[in-house]
């Protein structure tokens, strides 16, 4: 596949450190220089100086040759117009970042559809929409739903109180018959280790389980952790992150909003009838106790500064906040904060890039999902007739040692894969895989 991505910021580079060793030609469009320079050295990639709004730069880009065109950079204004440009050019499929929720509004998407815009990417909502899954199911590290929660992905870190501690996979298969769930990949360290039967669970592992929903509470019991409900919270940030998770929370829950910018705070105020704001600096240790922290049940840091975020997230901890939750934007500091404990973690990089992922594959791909403290992705496929997955069962099939397949979808219910089951045309497919095996997995399902 050809794929021009106009934009080399976190989102384009990451889109393209993706895509670059899975077989398609990328081009990489932005006006900076050195910008480029730097990932020519380290991506295989085409990179091309230019402009994503020129008529000029984009036919030097060869536009018309692409089978997708992703528009990324930082102006709303220029992807809109330059996707348009490009579908008008001759590329087949065209994605655009935008950041106006009312884009989004039917008659409004169809509109820009009709211009040219087969997608549209909004990283700010996918990413609040990613901070309230995580405050409805408490103690997961992350947590993703196929098909309306017919089958759910949940990361739980292994505690000492955990009934699974130290014991193996087949062990605690054998202790928890009557689960539908199955473990699918353990992060320990830095590693990922895609598990089988003779692999333990250790203290500090990251498992990645996936279950149906109705086995997720026990699945939580054995693995020792404590079922509460979120009754108070405070977000720290008034970015749009944070107005968007407060306007969908405030009704159901007693919500504070910390804001340090004072006039920014009075419009917040304005907009968030349900919610207290409060105008001050989230690292003042002395506000956020006289504020009440030690009584929230969960604490969001969303304020657009990842060590801000990281460092209020350690410090609600400390007061006692069950559930934290930190927008951590620089990728390099991730593995720091899951090793200090911060809790959850969101990155809108990430999760924009996963989104506009499975437009990039040739098998038919529903959703696709980048996991922020793990060097791995989870794909849910779409099972054409004949393909390679519906030959045997999947204990014959030879799949990938480095991927995992963690359940199906069939006729709207949610199955645990074991080795006797047998794939058919129409299931929905939950797979785990390392990097490593992408490719392999996908000739699985064309």
């Amino acid at each position: 596949m050809r794929i021009v991505i106009s934009g080399a910021g976190a989102v384009g580079t990451h889109l393209a450190k993706m895509l670059c060793n899975q077989d398609h030609d990328i081009i990489l469009l932005d006006k900076n220089e050195e910008l480029l320079k730097n990932i020519d050295s380290h991506l295989d990639v085409l990179t091309i100086v230019g402009s994503a709004s020129s008529l000029h730069d984009l036919q030097e880009a060869k536009v018309n040759k692409a089978d997708l065109y992703i528009a990324v950079t930082q102006i709303e204004e220029v992807n809109i117009t330059s996707t348009i440009l490009a579908k008008k050019l001759g590329a087949q499929k065209t994605i655009a970042r935008i950041d106006n929720q009312e884009y989004l509004i039917a008659e409004n998407k169809a509109y820009l559809q009709n211009l040219g815009i087969d997608e549209l990417i909004y990283p700010e909502r996918l990413a609040a929409k990613e901070v309230i899954r995580y405050l409805s199911h408490c103690g997961t590290r992350q947590i993703y739903e196929f098909s309306e929660g017919k089958l759910m992905l949940y990361g739980i870190k292994i505690s000492s109180k955990s009934e699974i501690m130290d014991k193996t996979l087949e062990e605690v298969s054998k202790m928890t018959k009557d689960l539908d769930f199955r473990a699918v990949a353990i992060k320990r360290d830095d590693k990922t280790i895609i598990p089988r039967g003779h692999n333990r669970f250790t203290k500090g592992d990251l498992v990645f389980v996936v279950s149906k929903s109705d086995s997720v509470e026990k699945v939580m019991q054995i693995a020792g952790k404590e079922k509460y409900d979120i009754k108070k919270m405070m977000i720290l940030g008034g970015s749009r992150i944070g107005q968007k998770t407060a306007l969908e929370l405030q009704e159901k829950m007693d919500l504070k909003l910390l804001e340090i910018d004072k006039e920014k705070s009075f419009k917040i105020a304005d907009e968030l009838e349900d919610t207290l704001v409060i105008n001050g600096d989230g690292r003042d240790l002395d506000l956020l106790v006289e504020e009440g922290i030690a009584k929230m049940d969960a604490f969001v840091a969303v304020t657009g500064n990842s060590e801000t975020n990281i460092l209020a997230c350690l410090l609600a901890k400390k007061m006692g906040v069950k559930r934290t939750i930190a927008e951590v934007e620089n990728i390099d500091y991730i593995d720091l904060a899951d090793n200090i404990g911060v809790g959850t973690m969101i990155n809108k990089k990430l999760l924009a890039a996963s989104y506009i992922y499975r437009f990039t594959m040739s098998a038919d791909v529903h959703h696709s999902r980048w996991l922020t403290v793990s060097a791995a992705e989870v794909l849910e496929f779409a099972v054409k007739k004949d393909s390679k997955i519906t030959k045997d069962k999947l204990s014959n099939i030879d799949f990938p040692d480095d991927a995992n397949i963690g359940g199906i979808i069939r006729d709207g219910k949610g199955i645990i894969a074991t080795g006797n089951t047998q794939i058919q045309e129409g299931d929905k497919v939950v797979i785990f895989t390392l990097a490593s095996a992408i490719n392999k997995v996908e000739r699985f399902f064309k």
